[in-house]
């Protein structure tokens, strides 16, 4: 892009919990002002809460979500941006991106959804038929639902990692363990991933391993997020839908990239991400998940060596800067360079 840009972020920051360190949404932000651009922030769940009477998230739904969208109108109209993200859907309805569009007529506007299943929320189906550019950390039939729906331009596009707070910290005993878990063991809402539970639900019943956010464990919070993976010998990478093209969580890169060691459930498509055996390590059943944790606790010299190149492939490659790079070659050309490229 020839001259600096000025980009409208809408998401959930959640600023106001320690959680927001840990934020894919943060992460973007600030690659995007490292590459030269000016960014305005608009904290839309924030934002709502502020206006509302009441503490509750869906009480003030109702009451403060007209005056919130008549904060993100004003500011839109007086930001004039070149380009809009929407990079979380929570909160926002049809009728609101409608108002914002028309308030920027001129900026492209892009939506990401970074959850499974996108069918199953016909809202967020909505909000993306009314952007210009659709990204997800999937491919397959994820990404083929935005398209199916009329999005003009829908592309696959990773979770990143921050090298400046992701790395390899030296922790206390505290922290330290065999092999852990971060992230809920299943979801309310989705079918059971029956390894994902299994798996888990073993772990947390194992003095040689911690999970944390499942079966009554406490989350991590903040750069203790990162500690806990650090502290790790092995980290678990399991989603909730592993038989999609390239869908991961985040997981999948904030292990490697905190220079932990990664067993990864099996998913089509993951080798153009990360080399098995080279970066990481994938398994494609519990059983076999137990049997290479154990080989590679007594191989530490070989774990360590892939966790090194895991480290520095994720610190290279899924860099914030780098996918904010990719995000923004794709608004300006339709397309970006990279091995794992797919857009439909």
């Amino acid at each position: 892009m020839p001259r600096a840009k000025r980009i409208f972020v809408v998401a959930n920051f959640k600023d106001e919990r320690p959680w927001s360190i840990f934020m894919e949404e943060r992460r973007l932000v600030k690659a995007l002002i490292r590459l030269g651009h000016d960014v305005q922030r608009f904290s839309y769940r924030n934002v709502m809460m502020q206006c509302s009477p009441f503490p509750s998230k869906r009480i003030a739904k109702h009451f403060a979500k007209k005056k919130a969208d008549d904060l993100l109108l004003k500011q839109m109209e007086k930001y004039y941006p070149d380009i809009v993200f929407v990079l979380s859907m929570e909160g926002l309805d049809v009728e609101s991106v409608i108002a914002i569009r028309s308030a920027a007529p001129n900026a492209v506007f892009i939506g990401r959804d970074g959850d499974p299943f996108p069918e199953k929320n016909l809202a967020r189906i909505a909000i993306g038929k009314e952007m210009d550019i659709v990204i997800m950390p999937s491919a397959g039939r994820f990404l083929e639902t935005y398209k199916d729906a009329g999005v003009a331009s829908c592309a696959f596009i990773p979770f990143t990692c921050d090298p400046d707070i992701q790395y390899k910290y030296q922790v206390t005993d505290s922290w330290r363990t065999d092999i852990t878990f971060l992230g809920t063991a299943e979801h309310s809402k989705l079918d059971r991933e029956e390894d994902r539970y299994y798996i888990t639900k073993r772990l947390s019943e194992i003095p040689n391993a911690k999970v944390y956010g499942c079966f009554g464990r406490p989350k991590t919070e903040g750069i203790d997020c990162f500690y806990a993976i650090s502290g790790a010998k092995i980290g678990l990478s399991i989603n909730i839908a592993n038989d999609v093209r390239l869908y991961h969580s985040d997981r999948f890169i904030n292990i490697p990239a905190c220079g932990t060691f990664a067993l990864a459930k099996t998913v089509p498509g993951y080798e153009l991400l990360f080399e098995d055996g080279v970066h990481l390590k994938y398994f494609d059943t519990a059983d076999e998940f137990f049997e290479l944790a154990d080989w590679y606790l007594q191989h530490g010299q070989e774990r360590e060596k892939i966790a090194r190149a895991g480290m520095q492939r994720a610190h290279n490659e899924f860099n914030c800067e780098k996918i904010a790079k990719y995000i923004l070659d794709l608004i300006e050309t339709g397309t970006y360079n990279a091995p794992w490229a797919e857009i439909l």
